[in-house]
């Protein structure tokens, strides 16, 4: 019974043993059935990238049931070279330079490779009136030389011809035999430069203007107007008060944004060189704070009192009045005090000035001009050999040096000649400097810059006239010289 017992222990743990081996097998199967008909998934053993990246793990997950849609990209513009334009003056530039020699088209190498640049399509918006004025300048320049070079030739050589190619006072002044009455002119011959001024001695007997004007406008039309300071005095132009108004205009865009003073409002914080726009302004703060009052009435006419003795002009008294440039604007001074600035706008610089117009009801007892720009006589320079530039040496150079200056700067231009351009490194040719200037409106100046370039060596003129928003030709320019 015992062994019995026994065996049927044995045969127990057998058959539990082979039933869940059966178990196990037949779970296995309905379990490889499943998955056979379920779709395929990514091992379940989860590396680090879709660790990291789970939304990746998502997105292939999906990627057998939803198409992956590719977003096609549309292709890039194609990018359009700028074409080239046929500018208005551009080929009378390049058409008079068969007419100089050699050694006189030196100041012209970098001119003879500036064409492409100044026709191209993208260029900046005033290089066509920049071209436009500069081929009637330098049409006149080349009627000058070879006009010159005609006298030179010829046994008889008028002086009159000389003086009047070479006529840049440094002061101008009007006809002191009479006094002007309404209307009276003053020609500055060579434009301003910093520090010139221009003084007016008269009377008012009303409102008046002073203008600035520069040469003649394009076509015969009216020329610009650099810089118009009006003043209006009580009972004129239906004006209740005495004002200083001043503008500019041109034949393209007309009037300017004029400048009021004063003008009722706060003192301007903008200044120009330093200076204050409007000194009166700034005066009538002062006194109105410094005398306060209680009642309107009174308010009202302390403010008339102090506005009409602050004001500088008055009818019926002497004045005397200078507009001197400065190194952004003119500014005003009124017996002995600053009065007005303005800053000069865009194309509209003082070395365009040619004439001072003074018109209204004023009687002018002097004006004058000083301080002008004036080149030196190159017949009366000991050393010129000395500040002629040398030649460029056939190696190449260590450095150039380009400088932007304009064509009525005679008097800087030779301050440096003087100065650092005679170190051993510049003279020995090893460094290059040279002045890269436009052309200038008035033929004068042209005919001195001439002169000066034959003289010295050391100028390269610019298909263009000189305007401050064309700057960025004369960087491609020296750029291209260097090259």
């Amino acid at each position: 019974m015992k062994f019995l017992v026994e065996k049927m222990k044995k045969w127990s743990g057998g058959v539990f043993i082979l039933a869940l081996a059966v178990i196990l097998l037949v779970r296995y199967c309905l379990i490889d059935d499943q998955t056979e008909n379920l779709p395929q998934k990514s091992s379940t053993k989860q590396s680090a990238y879709e660790f990291f990246n789970p939304n990746d793990g998502d997105a292939n997950e999906n990627a057998d049931v939803t198409p992956v849609i590719k977003k096609v990209e549309p292709a890039p513009a194609p990018i359009i070279k700028p074409g080239l334009i046929n500018l208005e003056g551009l080929s009378e530039l390049f058409d008079y330079q068969r007419m100089l020699s050699m050694e006189e088209s030196v100041p012209l190498l970098a001119w003879n490779h500036m064409r492409s640049l100044l026709s191209r399509s993208d260029g900046l918006p005033e290089t066509a009136q920049g071209v436009k004025e500069a081929a009637i300048a330098w049409k006149d320049l080349i009627s000058a030389i070879m006009k010159e070079k005609a006298s030179k030739v010829a046994a008889n050589r008028s002086n009159t011809d000389n003086s009047e190619v070479r006529d840049c006072p440094s002061v101008t002044m009007n006809d002191t035999s009479q006094y002007c009455h309404k209307s009276c002119t003053l020609q500055l011959p060579c434009g301003l430069v910093e520090d010139s001024s221009i003084t007016v001695v008269g009377i008012p007997n009303g409102s008046f203007q002073i203008k600035l004007l520069s040469g003649v406008g394009s076509r015969g039309s009216r020329p610009p107007i650099i810089l118009n300071f009006n003043v209006s005095l009580p009972g004129e132009e239906l004006t209740e008060e005495s004002v200083i108004v001043q503008n500019s205009w041109t034949t393209e865009l007309g009037w300017g944004k004029s400048e009021r003073c004063p003008n009722h409002g706060e003192a301007s914080e903008q200044k120009v060189d330093g200076l204050v726009i409007c000194n009166q302004q700034i005066v009538r703060s002062t006194m109105n704070s410094s005398h306060p009052s209680s009642g309107n009435a009174t308010k009202t006419f302390q403010g008339s009192a102090h506005a009409s003795a602050s004001f500088p002009f008055a009818e019926g008294n002497l004045f005397g009045a200078t507009l001197w440039a400065g190194a952004e604007g003119f500014h005003m001074t009124v017996n002995g005090r600053h009065e007005t600035s303005f800053a000069y706008r865009e194309m509209l610089e003082p070395w365009l000035v040619s004439e001072v117009e003074v018109v209204g009801n004023l009687t002018i007892l002097s004006g004058f001009a000083k301080d002008l720009p004036v080149s030196e006589d190159f017949d009366l320079i000991m050393d010129i050999k000395q500040l002629k530039a040398p030649p460029v040496p056939k190696k190449r150079l260590l450095m150039l040096v380009g400088v932007f200056s304009t064509g009525n700067n005679f008097k800087r231009r030779m301050a440096l000649r003087r100065t650092w351009m005679q170190y051993p490194a510049v003279r020995s040719g090893n460094v290059a400097v040279r002045f890269f200037i436009g052309l200038h409106k008035n033929n004068q100046v042209n005919a001195e810059l001439w002169r000066e370039a034959q003289a010295y060596g050391d100028i390269q003129f610019m298909p263009f006239v000189d305007y401050y928003s064309l700057i960025s030709l004369k960087t491609i320019a020296i750029c291209i010289f260097g090259d």
